[in-house]
């Protein structure tokens, strides 16, 4: 019997998955191997919510598989080793992986590479597991990689990608491989108290629901703060729940403005991946700078700590972050509006917010978290860096009732319509009556740092 191993890493699913599919192609029996890798916590990238979640897509995982006669065997340790392991005890000649854009990926593979050549078995690195369109597929002329948005989105658009495939029926793994108990959800301390489950068939029902409840008002709807017409898809797709490549087949062939409108987002997910392929330091350091030179953490750190709590005195902003601790997730718009407060009002580096982010967030990933960050900040892609979001001004477009605002700040949910965005309008009467701060800053005065810093008084 000829074994192949199908090392799961940001891809936890059974439909559409190209390594599972070349495995199960090039041998009777495959061995579907996740390593609970030390490296993830030591880079601290171990959150609560993401390790909660990450045991219920595990646990998904292996339900499927086990219907289908086979498990997930979970080892624990060094990656290479445990590979290695699996190899030798499994007798594998080949091993099947997605291929992945961060520098920790890159330094994964090829120490797995090395190590499997001695071994004589063949690494193979799928691409369009993690993407729809691999990283490298389409290139300007003059450059390995895009670095604006929109003609990116052209080319990415003309590209025919490969035709999803579905779940197996069948997965034989050899009996000769154990692994150890499956993580738990119920074992992580410190979970957010609506963190959503996790795991490839949550994340298929919600893609179906929302599909026929919100995919077609999604143009209209998602910069709705109170509506929440987002798909809130990302978690599933950060953990490889979902297949891109599915998810671009089924909106296109349902067709409308919000199914075009959703299509751009998952290619704005591509885009931040190609850049971070060819720039795996923008994970850490500025794209592009501009030379900030930052306010220090020690002399902002009452106001980051505000930040981070929702205690800014600027409505929106405070529901935002909220709702991230509460959720381990965060509306698309609000994250674009706390991203700039912190960085364009407050003047602090984008590196302390996309820590933080990345402490809550259950879809937070280098690629899409410090990337994002980088736009808002204008050391990224953004061809206008240096836009500033006025939170008042933002607030009342995409929250005009308040509506979002009340859900979040519950201080305020008395509060008139005229002054849910401006409660220091309030009388002083009124404004004795509600338990809520005062504005952490003056916003002309934080502009006008920011002006100053990147010399443009």
């Amino acid at each position: 019997m000829t074994v192949a191993v199908v090392l799961f890493t940001s891809d936890l699913r059974l439909h559409d998955h190209p390594p599972l599919r070349a495995a199960q192609l090039a041998a009777d029996e495959v061995v579907p191997l996740f390593v609970l890798d030390p490296g993830i916590a030591a880079a601290g990238f171990d959150a609560p919510n993401r390790q909660a979640f990450l045991a219920d897509c595990l646990a998904d995982l292996d339900e499927g598989l086990r219907e289908r006669g086979g498990r997930l065997v979970v080892r624990s340790g060094p990656v290479v080793r445990e590979v290695a392991a699996v190899v030798a005890e499994s007798g594998a000649r080949e091993v099947h992986i997605a291929a992945g854009v961060t520098g920790y990926a890159h330094r994964r593979e090829e120490a797995l590479r090395a190590e499997l050549d001695g071994m004589g078995v063949a690494l193979h690195a799928h691409d369009t597991v993690i993407t729809a369109v691999a990283p490298g597929a389409v290139t300007p002329t003059g450059s390995d990689h895009y670095a604006v948005f929109t003609p990116y989105l052209r080319r990415w658009s003309q590209e025919r990608l490969r035709p999803a495939g579905g779940a197996p029926r069948v997965v034989r793994v050899p009996d000769t491989v154990r692994g150890k108990r499956l993580p738990a959800r119920s074992a992580v301390k410190g979970v957010s108290p609506e963190l959503p489950q996790g795991g490839e068939t949550a994340g298929r029902h919600r893609f179906l629901s929302w599909k026929r409840s919100g995919l077609d008002s999604y143009e209209d709807m998602h910069d709705d703060l109170a509506g929440d017409g987002t798909s809130r898809l990302s978690p599933y797709l950060h953990f490889g729940a979902l297949s891109p490549v599915e998810l671009v087949e089924r909106a296109r062939a349902h067709g409308g403005p919000g199914a075009d409108a959703f299509v751009r987002q998952l290619c704005w997910r591509d885009f931040h991946h190609q850049v971070l392929a060819a720039r795996p330091d923008a994970s850490s350091g500025d794209y592009r700078t501009r030379h900030d030179r930052w306010r220090r953490t020690d002399e902002a750190r009452e106001e980051i700590e505000a930040w981070r709590e929702g205690r800014t005195g600027y409505p929106v902003v405070d529901a935002a972050m909220r709702q991230l601790r509460h959720e381990g997730w965060m509306h698309n718009r609000a994250r674009l509006l706390v991203a700039s407060f912190l960085t364009k009002t407050l003047y602090v580096d984008w590196r302390v917010g996309a820590a933080h982010f990345l402490d809550l967030l259950v879809d937070g990933d280098v690629v899409n978290n410090q990337l994002n960050w980088q736009w808002v900040a204008g050391t990224g892609t953004d061809t206008r860096p240096h836009r500033v979001l006025n939170p008042v001004v933002q607030g009342k477009r995409f929250d005009p009732r308040g509506a979002y605002v009340r859900r979040w700040v519950p201080e305020l949910r008395g509060v008139d319509d005229r002054f849910v965005h401006e409660p220091w309008r309030m009388s002083e009467g009124e404004r004795a009556a509600v338990d809520y701060p005062e504005p952490l800053v003056d916003l002309a005065d934080g502009l006008a740092r920011f002006k100053h810093a990147r010399g443009r008084d």
